[in-house]
């Protein structure tokens, strides 16, 4: 059987197809406000057959929302094409972690289920740093079984196109870079990327040394998110790199709770 997992994000609804065993695949869908379920139904059904499986393959969908306008949608489009309630954590399946936060209710859900995943996956240093490069860059803090809180960043996407905004005459940019170290642009394209990849390489580890100075050792640093992979390349404080941490908290947080049972 399989579990539809969702992320449902201000830029992206990212969904993920799992098993017992763990995260399958994945794809990427735009967050559109003006889609119906029907239009998203007939997405994911067409994603699905992609992937080679069938809508009654399908065991339960599970997500974790930021974009409240969307989860009616969401609701509805996995009741239609699946016959499944979708279960949103934390208030459909609650995430096992003290919430440390001052109004434990203003915490994003990806936030929290990423911190939740990032312990479940490490069990080890009795601190963790979750950062997730999503629309915005997140440094999230988890010590012992308790989420702290953390610091939320301008993100890498989000920042160039605010700067291509305000700017008549910059070039698109991959937003990726094959060197280890940073090159001298000699060209407005290569100053950006290696700009950005490496500008916001500098400010995690920056973050990160700061944080070892206030969270209790040891600890442990996990990159997840959109630019994980390639940031994570360059950048020098990191343990873990995990781009469906989100992902596998959710497939852990149903499993685990006994929902399906």
């Amino acid at each position: 059987m399989t579990i539809l997992l969702f992320d449902i994000g201000n830029t992206n609804v990212k969904m993920g197809l799992a098993t017992a065993a763990g995260v399958q695949t994945s794809y990427v869908l735009p967050t559109d406000q003006d889609q119906t379920a029907d239009s998203m139904g007939l997405r994911l059904l067409d994603a699905l057959r992609h992937a080679g499986v069938a809508p009654e393959q399908v065991e339960a969908c599970v997500g974790s929302s930021v974009v409240p306008s969307l989860d009616p949608l969401m609701r509805e489009a996995c009741s239609r094409y699946f016959g499944k309630k979708l279960l949103l954590a934390p208030g459909d399946i609650p995430v096992p972690l003290e919430n440390r936060y001052t109004h434990p209710e203003q915490v994003g859900a990806d936030r929290l289920v990423a911190a939740y995943a990032a312990r479940r996956l490490y069990p080890g240093p009795r601190s963790l740093v979750s950062v997730d490069y999503g629309t915005a860059t997140t440094f999230d803090c988890v010590q012992d079984n308790a989420y702290l809180g953390g610091l939320i960043c301008p993100g890498v996407k989000s920042s160039a196109g605010a700067l291509a905004s305000r700017t008549a005459k910059l070039p698109r940019i991959s937003l990726e870079v094959a060197e280890d170290m940073p090159v001298v642009g000699r060209c407005t394209s290569t100053s950006l990327n290696h700009g950005f990849i490496f500008g916001f390489a500098s400010m995690t580890e920056g973050v990160c040394v700061r944080l070892r100075t206030v969270l209790e050792g040891p600890m442990e640093v996990v990159a997840t998110g959109g630019f994980a992979v390639s940031i994570a390349r360059v950048a020098t404080c990191f343990d873990h790199v995990r781009p469906d941490l989100l992902l596998e908290g959710l497939r852990l947080l149903y499993t685990e709770s006994g929902t399906g049972q």
